[in-house]
């Protein structure tokens, strides 16, 4: 901006100074200061002192040559030739702010597009970035919908034999062998149910139904039961009559995921209880713990414990899935080596009135 009004202030210095010399030579027969409608004037000696000033800013500087001062602009010319006792001339003009909008609105215009391209550039950039990560994700996604197809008539064949086998007409032996059949046969049913859940049955629709919450709470520990001997796991239940309207498919589902990771993460000779009141139910284990830090992460798709523990680390993320869909919240408390306390506070007569 100063460089392109530079220009036009020189030739207003050049105009302004041949005014000077008519009035140095005329002097004192005429003896009126040179004024100009388009710009302001003033003239300095050698040692700096004020001869004359129309300036509205009079606060000049005679080390540069153009600058900016009160929202006006000063150009500074040394005169060859003492007129009037002058050795510097002072050109004074409005400073016009159309440029600072023009120059705005460039930057604007330029940091508008800029943005969008570096945008679009990130946006490619990260998909590029996450294509190998998502390919992993994808392939998982496959082989778990496939290898949920596969084992859908081995497990239930296998399930159907165990119910018909009684346990009583086995020797001590053969029981033992049995109880380990039917545990690995309930273990690969739970993951079946979570498989299927997630995989082929998203689309399915929900079938609402007034469902004695008590009741399936005692029928799903009853089909745990074999699984808390293996552990030697002490069971304390403490069940209230609770009506929760909702899918049975999906609660049975959370409360089985619930117990199969307080079997799974427990010690041997541990506890478990399971309190239910109107309102919150409440499963608590005696086994390895969490630290905050896996707390944050547990209810991640594929995230696990540790690696001695079988899984696909579905369970927890489909429990957080239910509770979304009905707007329950869970909540986790847990010290490493002390246990943890699942709880899951829904509110029965809401759900069922939004169902209505």
């Amino acid at each position: 901006m100063l460089i392109a009004q530079k220009e036009r202030m020189i030739d207003y210095a050049a105009e302004q100074v041949r005014r000077l010399k008519r009035l140095h030579e005329a002097f004192p027969r005429r003896n009126r200061y040179p004024r100009d409608p388009r710009f302001r004037s003033a003239i300095y000696d050698l040692e700096y002192v004020q001869i004359f000033s129309t300036l509205r800013d009079n606060r000049v500087d005679f080390l540069r040559d153009i600058y900016r001062t009160g929202g006006y602009i000063h150009f500074v010319k040394l005169l060859d030739s003492y007129y009037l006792g002058a050795k510097y001339l002072f050109i004074e003009v409005p400073e016009n702010h159309e440029w600072w909008t023009r120059t705005l609105s460039r930057i604007l215009i330029a940091g508008l597009v800029s943005g969008v391209f570096l945008t679009l550039l990130g946006i490619y950039l990260a998909r590029l970035f996450v294509r190998p990560m998502r390919r992993s994700i994808e392939l998982l996604d496959d082989f778990i919908q496939d290898t949920t197809h596969e084992i859908n008539t081995p497990v239930h064949t296998i399930l159907g034999n165990v119910e018909m086998i009684d346990p009583r007409n086995l020797s001590d032996r053969d029981r033992r062998r049995f109880e380990r059949i039917a545990i690995a046969a309930r273990s690969i049913s739970t993951l079946y149910e979570d498989l299927k859940f997630l995989t082929l049955e998203q689309d399915r629709p929900l079938q609402e139904e007034r469902i004695d919450l008590a009741q399936l709470l005692e029928e799903r520990l009853e089909y745990f039961e074999i699984l808390f001997r293996t552990k030697a796991l002490r069971l304390h239940r403490d069940l209230v009559p609770t009506v929760l309207r909702a899918d049975r498919r999906l609660i049975a589902r959370l409360i089985d995921n619930l117990l199969s990771n307080a079997v799974k993460y427990n010690r041997r000779g541990g506890r478990i209880e399971v309190r239910l009141r109107p309102g919150v139910l409440e499963i608590v284990d005696t086994g390895v713990g969490m630290s905050p830090e896996e707390i944050e992460e547990i209810f991640e798709r594929y995230h696990r414990f540790n690696d001695t523990e079988g899984g696909f680390g579905l369970g927890l993320d489909i429990v957080r899935r239910i509770t979304e869909h009905y707007g329950m919240r869970i909540e986790v408390q847990s010290n490493k080596g002390e246990g943890t306390t699942m709880r899951v506070y829904f509110d029965a007569g809401e759900t069922e009135r939004r169902e209505k």
